[in-house]
């Protein structure tokens, strides 16, 4: 029977030093709900779980960029009804000024509204005081075209149409390859049409390569119906390609929130405890620093018996 090493409870203290490190380890992750808090908990899964969690935080900016797209592309679209609305009306008044019946005098009061519809396409698209913008942006004056990131890994971009409906633009339009019935003039083949002619005005206006259009003379109006059906179908297409980039977005936005879904729900299976195991590693801890305890006080206790000896 020794005195000086009571090695009992020596190793009672080291089964009893694990148990309350098992439990605070235990209480530790039920506080914080994590599995792993730190790289010593599991090295491989912490590397696994902060790689998904980057994945995570990527889609979610993604999918915030992908509606700001949408936003900017409903804006876009949201102007170009209204241009196509003036275009319309536009033509409406080229129609009435090709008629055989008025005067000049009729035909330049029509052509008041007519240059004013042009003015406001203008003051929409033209200009660093334009109005048609998204967040500063211009969106009808030919820049590069929308490019924004759409996934959580460098390189998934969406790159988008460029839209050029200012005055100046230069692309063409489509050619008016017409003979009018009454034999006054024809427009040849070799007439191309820009968008930048459709904002432009006067002395100028029936020279379709050169001007723009107007309905001052009756000539001038059957040349400003022919170019006005071309600007109408200009806009149409440049709408259908901005309704199409944006229905291509949304399903974009879809798949990278079922991504991100996917991707926590990874990270979780890694990163977050499970309250129920370890609710139960916690009691069955907690019971055995218990037991260590009142066995740490017999193992003290031990000793105390060779009093019986030199008493």
């Amino acid at each position: 029977m020794q005195v000086f090493n009571n090695v009992p409870a020596f190793g009672v203290w080291v089964n009893y030093s694990s148990s309350v490190n098992n439990m605070r380890n235990s209480m530790s992750k039920l506080s914080s709900g994590l599995r792993i808090k730190t790289a010593a908990d599991d090295p491989a899964g912490l590397a696994m779980s902060e790689r998904m969690r980057s994945q995570v935080r990527n889609s979610g900016m993604a999918a915030q960029n992908i509606q700001n797209s949408i936003a900017f592309m409903r804006t876009a679209d949201s102007w170009m009804q209204k241009i196509h609305d003036m275009l319309h009306r536009m033509n409406e008044l080229a129609v009435a000024a090709n008629d055989g019946t008025k005067t000049s005098v009729d035909r330049a009061n029509l052509q008041v509204e007519f240059e004013n519809m042009q003015a406001e396409i203008i003051r929409i698209t033209t200009g660093s005081l334009a109005r048609g913008k998204f967040n500063t942006t211009n969106l009808f004056q030919g820049n590069s075209g929308l490019i924004t990131q759409v996934g959580a890994d460098p390189g998934q971009l969406f790159c988008g149409a460029s839209i050029s409906l200012h005055r100046g633009s230069t692309d063409p339009i489509g050619t008016v390859p017409i003979a009018f019935s009454c034999g006054q003039f024809t427009i040849g083949p070799s007439a191309n049409v820009t968008w930048g002619s459709v904002l432009n005005g006067g002395t100028n206006a029936t020279g379709l390569n050169t001007g723009g259009i107007s309905i001052e003379t009756q000539d001038a109006a059957m040349k400003a119906t022919a170019v006005l059906v071309l600007a109408i179908d200009h806009v149409s297409n440049k709408r259908a390609v901005m309704g199409a980039e944006g229905s291509r977005l949304g399903h974009s936005l879809e798949g990278v929130r079922t991504y991100q879904e996917n991707m926590m729900g990874a990270e979780s299976a890694i990163r977050d405890v499970d309250m129920a195991l370890e609710s139960t590693q916690f009691m069955k801890h907690q019971i055995l620093t218990q037991v260590g305890t009142a066995m740490l006080a017999q193992a003290n206790a031990l000793p105390q018996s060779v009093m019986q000896l030199i008493g």
